[in-house]
């Protein structure tokens, strides 16, 4: 090859490198922010940029910003920069770029990071609605919401695929700003589990702190567990309340949710015998939130997919009626009386002197929920009668009497004073009156004739020893 066309040759691959670097065609870097692009405020973060082999120098460029970072190559394979920041501030939230030189010039740059600093602003609410209980391809509405006036929220999902969702708030009558999500085709397939966070226009990469996580609940079909209260259906206000959700399936998980609220607790899941998994869910102590019904599921760790929901448990809250609507406890009491003989018919009866709409009957003890009738207006009182005919031995115990709204049927009045029912499988068959006085004077006339008896034997055991002496 002459010296000539040499030359000719070394002038037109420069002149053509020239025109690539000039026409950006050098592969652009790749960007990525470790441990994520969305960093908690005053942790650190590390920015990475990777070109190709032989790189000299990176870049590292903040839009909206005239300074640049200067990095050397590291000495790792596949010749990356490294750009730390020890403390996250909303001073380094914003969009990055980065770019390489090497022995031909300068490369185009990267696709843009967004890095995110969170906390700045107080955490938002989010909650479900309906309910965060879905059922299988239902729809959803996931409402996020903060009282700081903030301009846009974000709903993040978390897990494998993650997505998110932004929209401008809306600005509701009592001044805090909402939006609502929609979420739709909700599966048992892989976990629901959803937070959201709060921005405002002018900065959408400086967020607020987190929400609380939100998952929802999908029930399926695997054996439900059972929810009980030791306390009993009916819980005085103040008075401490714990509900157990057991099951013999070995569920590692189980969740609580209440019918019309949004809060869905979760407890593991522990094996206090072989065969049997239980959760307990401590709610004292108990004010008005607490009165309504509720349900339990069951899970595994390593599935999405919750149990078929125990049967409905209701709470039935006493003493928290509305201020005022009930001046007066009522009162039961029992017709023929307070001890009876195993067969006969009985009545309790509920009275109060002021408005009552429905009556409720309950049993100390029983788990069964208490029975429930609306009032009649008769004689001056409102009043419900409780047929417990024909009774048994199963009837006796303590019975009080509350009253309740419609428009709350979750909240009962104060308990009436307690009545105490005997039923006695050994009391004559027609008593003319089964009150506490006849059995009083029946049982000591039963101890007069007992004495009577007594004396009488005596006597005679007397005059007998006293003919055999005369005898002798």
């Amino acid at each position: 090859m002459t010296p000539g066309l040499t030359a000719l040759l070394c002038l037109g691959l420069s002149v053509g490198l020239r025109t690539l670097v000039q026409a950006g065609t050098l592969p652009k870097p790749t960007i990525w922010a470790e441990p994520g692009s969305v960093i908690p405020r005053g942790s650190p973060v590390t920015i990475w940029c990777q070109g190709t082999l032989g790189v000299w120098e990176f870049r590292l460029n903040k839009e909206g910003s005239a300074a640049s970072w200067d990095r050397q190559p590291s000495l790792e394979p596949g010749d990356k920069g490294k750009f730390s920041i020890p403390h996250m501030t909303h001073s380094y939230a914003g969009r990055y770029h980065c770019y390489y030189l090497s022995p031909t010039g300068w490369s185009e740059r990267s696709d843009p990071l967004e890095l995110v600093v969170t906390g700045v602003h107080s955490k938002p609410t989010l909650s479900a609605l309906p309910s965060p209980v879905v059922t299988s391809g239902g729809n959803v509405t996931l409402q996020c919401g903060s009282w700081q006036g903030l301009e846009g929220f974000i709903l993040t999902k978390e897990g494998e695929p993650k997505s998110s969702w932004t929209l401008d708030t809306q600005r509701r009558p009592d001044g805090q700003t909402q939006a609502l999500f929609p979420v739709g085709s909700v599966t048992p397939s892989h976990r629901w589990t959803f937070r959201c966070h709060g921005f405002n226009r002018d900065t959408p990469q400086v967020w607020s702190a987190p929400s609380d996580p939100l998952e929802l609940l999908v029930p399926g079909v695997s054996g439900k567990p059972s929810l009980l209260t030791p306390q009993g259906p009916v819980v005085a206000s103040g008075q401490s309340l714990a509900l157990q959700c057991r099951s013999d399936v070995g569920y590692d998980r189980f969740a609580l949710s209440q019918e019309g609220a949004q809060a869905l607790p979760q407890r593991p899941g522990r094996q206090p015998h072989a065969g049997l998994s239980q959760a307990d869910f401590p709610l004292g102590p108990v004010t008005s939130t607490h009165g309504g019904r509720y349900r339990c599921y069951g899970g595994h760790n390593l599935s999405s997919e919750w149990s078929a929901p125990s049967d409905p448990l209701d709470i039935l809250v006493a003493g928290e009626e509305p201020a005022g609507r009930f001046p007066d406890t009522p009162s039961v009491s029992v017709q023929p009386g307070p001890v009876v003989a195993s067969g006969e018919n009985v009545t309790l009866l509920c009275q109060s002197g002021s408005t009552r709409e429905t009556f409720l009957l309950s049993k100390e003890g029983a788990a069964q929920p208490p029975r429930r009738l609306r009032s009649t207006y008769r004689g001056q009182h409102f009043q419900a009668e409780f047929s417990l005919s024909p009774v048994t031995s199963a009837h006796s115990g303590t019975y009080r009497c509350y009253s309740s709204l419609s428009s709350n049927p979750y909240l009962l009045s104060h308990a009436s004073a307690p009545l105490e029912l005997a039923v006695s499988e050994f009391l004559p068959s027609h008593p003319q009156d089964y009150t506490v006085e006849n059995l009083i004077r029946m049982g000591m006339a039963g101890l007069i004739l007992l004495g009577l008896g007594i004396l009488l034997f005596q006597a005679r055991h007397g005059h007998g020893g006293t003919q055999d002496a005369a005898r002798s």
